[in-house]
């Protein structure tokens, strides 16, 4: 796959052609391009938009974490420094911005400050809920007691700086006060926010927090029978929703 230099680092990173504007996709804390499966493709054929996928820094094939620790504002870095980089690269303007768990925060917190023509949020993290760090410290413990390092390696050039990298920065006591309910009024564009009902590390509270906040008109996507991962859990019930979603923005133009 292709690389790309973003914030000093190589990203690896695939493209599907089609029509302005693009779709961006933004991963989970442990996710990758190859573990968004057939989601992108399915979207970019759905919407016939150019579709970009990437590897964040420190995640899949893009250059492995080299820093000791993160820091509680490696989200903010990401969405302020390293997506701005992948954009101008690729020559993308006002992108709709797909992001998962991490990728939604960091989707939102870009679309504050940057334009944006939308935003789907799945799964998003708008401050810290007491239950999801509940639930990372036993995905900690999982990493230290399972498999789970063997099934991340099939993703991840290095699968133990890779679970580090997300679970040492929630996990970080500083954490607790991560909140990214300040750059909800900059987003003007629109915004789809997505959440599953058994969603282990995140409530509607977010869902509801994102709605009350944002300037531009906000549509809300609950789902039953879904957990953190809406795209896997319920795939064509999304996938209906992110299109017709889309297909809105497009109308309306610029």
């Amino acid at each position: 796959m292709p690389q790309i230099s973003a914030a000093g680092h190589a990203l690896e990173y695939t493209e599907i052609p089609g029509a302005e504007p693009a779709l961006v996709f933004l991963h989970e804390g442990l996710g990758s391009i190859r573990q968004w499966r057939d989601f992108p493709g399915r979207v970019a054929m759905a919407t016939g938009r150019r579709t970009i996928v990437y590897d964040r820094y420190g995640y899949g094939n893009s250059d492995v974490l080299q820093e000791e620790r993160v820091g509680t504002d490696f989200m903010h870095r990401e969405a302020l420094q390293s997506l701005p980089a992948v954009l101008k690269g690729l020559a993308i303007e006002k992108p709709v911005l797909i992001g998962h768990s991490d990728g939604a925060s960091i989707a939102l917190i870009h679309a504050g400050a940057h334009p944006a023509r939308g935003v789907a949020a799945m799964a998003p993290h708008v401050f810290v809920e007491p239950f999801g760090l509940k639930s990372i410290r036993k995905a900690n413990s999982q990493f230290e007691t399972t498999d789970l390092p063997a099934r991340l390696a099939k993703y991840h050039r290095d699968a133990r700086k890779t679970f580090h990298l997300w679970a040492d920065a929630w996990l970080d006591p500083a954490f607790e006060k991560w909140n990214i309910e300040a750059s909800l009024p900059g987003i003007r564009c629109p915004v789809l926010a997505i959440q599953g009902e058994d969603d282990e590390y995140g409530s509607m509270a977010q869902l509801d927090a994102i709605r009350r906040q944002v300037s531009g008109p906000c549509e809300l996507l609950k789902l039953e029978h879904c957990g953190h991962a809406p795209f896997k859990d319920q795939p064509e019930q999304v996938l209906k929703s992110m299109a017709r979603f889309i297909g809105k923005i497009i109308a309306a133009g610029d």
